[in-house]
């Protein structure tokens, strides 16, 4: 029987290809190894990196959400199976009586599992075709693969368990974070929050430590259950610089570290090499043509839904295999709300539309918003304020060179937009508002907010540059300003020469908006049958 199964599930395979979507066109082994070489460059000495991918989410019952890998897993490995942990070593070292510098471990072959779920690399898998060295099944962590953690001066990891559930699913990964808990005396209530304060404190001397209690108040805020540490209360409460750098003294030298491996992966995840570009440029291209043949084809009595899905219809129509986020949809008031994904509202009048979606394509994705009008034509009053923010994305745009910082964008398109918010009476000149709540600019790439640094632009930045208004309902302003939210949003990539607007071919003035509703959809044609 066991002969037949196995039969039975390679045939499907040579019929349906790879069933974990390594795609031909996507990165290579020999990237992902590229990036493991170019992390244990940033790791310290003697130290060992633990990277464990996501857990199996459960939906509802016996059905599971499509499974997303962990994204710095994914960077690293290009592997997109669960149940599995990579092993980075900042050096070559002795395993099991042979040299190596990373392990990989994952979850076996199963014939019948494989038959229901897709295709599994398993060992041989993970050398044929990821192209380690060594791998291991994940039964094998622990004890069994040779590795004694308290060899080495730091293990680097992430802050544990939070998103692992307790399912069958994920027995394996639960019984692998169990090892690795026990083998690092893992505290029991360790996080990146008490973590972080720790590092503070440590890093803190008798000129910097005013400024960490500072630092130290605004985590208490958010964080109030940090102040039952007694090193940490006794740090903020000390009553001279002299006396803080006593308690630090008493803080233990850790050899876990779940704080460095963040920083260390933003170094690296920031700067997009050219085959990360290729990627993000084919997601931000199918995006932007979603965004044109929405404003071709959007028209009063659409619902948001039925945006949503023209929307993720042409993703699907170039092949991207997910959204890089929810979806945002949000018609008259609902695009005031900054992350709405209901998405449900049924009748579109002729109130602005601001959709916010980004195709994801072979992992990488885009991230672009457009504002427009559903009966084509904006009001004078949507005009004023799409032209503000406009305005403000044009300024952000034009300043971004390497060296300028995320924080000059941001200023120079607050600037146009308050004095303009000013001159249109709906703020008093220098008032404090939350017209514009939001940054303006983050890195995109695997995750759409994703890993870096706020350091100054350099070459291979790719980020968008996002300003926006938005008045709800009720706002203390005009009534005839009610409801009006737009938010213009681009996907720069930094180059020698300046910056390139990646989505740039989907419209963004008022004059091409409305020049571009006024051609007709591919979808005019397109009726369905009505359903009672």
């Amino acid at each position: 029987m066991k002969k037949t199964i196995w039969t039975l599930v390679l045939v499907m395979f040579a019929a349906s290809g790879f069933a974990q979507s390594y795609f031909e066109d996507g990165l290579t082994s020999e990237w992902h190894r590229g990036r493991r070489d170019e992390l244990r460059k940033l790791m310290p000495k003697n130290s060992v990196a633990v990277f464990f991918n996501n857990p199996v989410k459960n939906r509802t019952n016996d059905v599971d959400y499509i499974y997303h890998p962990n994204t710095d897993f994914f960077y690293l490995t290009g592997f997109r199976e669960p149940n599995a942990v990579l092993v980075l070593f900042s050096e070559m070292r002795e395993v099991n009586g042979g040299m190596a510098d990373e392990l990989i471990f994952v979850q076996n072959r199963d014939p019948r599992a494989e038959m229901w779920n897709g295709k599994r690399l398993g060992v041989e898998g993970m050398m044929n075709e990821l192209g380690f060295k060594e791998a291991l099944l994940n039964s094998d962590f622990g004890a069994k693969s040779g590795i004694n953690l308290q060899d080495f001066d730091k293990v680097l990891t992430f802050s544990l368990s939070e998103d692992i559930e307790e399912s069958s699913s994920n027995d394996a990964l639960i019984t692998m974070v169990e090892e690795f808990k026990k083998a690092t005396a893992y505290p029991e209530k360790l996080n990146e929050a008490s973590a972080q304060v720790y590092r503070l404190i440590k890093n803190s001397d008798l000129e910097s430590s005013d400024r960490v209690v500072q630092m130290l108040g605004r985590y208490k805020q958010q964080y109030p259950e940090m102040m039952d540490d007694p090193l940490i209360s006794s740090f903020m409460n000390a009553e001279s610089p002299e006396k803080r750098m006593i308690v630090k003294e008493g803080i233990p030298e850790q050899k876990l570290d779940i704080t460095s491996l963040p920083s260390l992966m933003g170094v690296l995840r920031e700067i997009k090499t050219p085959e990360e570009i290729v990627l993000l440029k084919k997601a931000v291209k199918i995006s932007a043509v979603g965004q044109i043949e929405v404003m071709k084809a959007a028209k009063v009595g659409m619902t948001e839904r039925e945006i949503q899905g023209v929307h993720e219809f042409i993703y699907k129509r170039y092949g991207a295999e997910e959204l890089g986020y929810p979806s945002i949809v949000g018609g008259g008031n609902n695009g005031c709300i900054l992350h709405y994904i209901e998405n449900d509202k049924r009748d579109l009048k002729d109130r602005l539309l601001l959709m916010d979606l980004g195709a994801e394509w072979r992992g990488y994705t885009a991230d672009v918003t457009r504002t427009i009008p559903v009966n084509g034509k904006f009001n004078a009053e949507e005009k004023a304020i799409y032209e503000l923010v406009y305005q403000a994305q044009e300024a952000g745009i034009a300043l971004s060179k390497p060296g300028v910082t995320f924080q000059e964008i941001d200023a120079a398109g607050r600037q146009i937009i308050n004095d303009g918010l000013a001159k249109l009476g709906i703020i008093k000149a220098g008032e404090s508002h939350m017209y514009f709540p939001h940054g303006t600019s983050h890195h995109i790439g695997l995750d759409v907010h994703d890993r870096g640094t706020r350091e100054p632009l350099k070459v291979g930045f790719v980020f968008t540059i996002e300003p926006g208004i938005y008045i709800p309902e009720g706002a203390d302003c005009d009534p005839k300003w009610w409801g009006i939210g737009v938010r213009i949003e681009d996907d720069i990539l930094i180059t020698e020469q300046g910056a390139v607007n990646l989505s740039g071919d989907a419209p963004r003035s008022v004059a091409a908006i409305e020049e571009m509703m006024r051609l007709p959809s591919v979808l005019e044609d397109w009726v369905l049958p009505e359903i009672d």
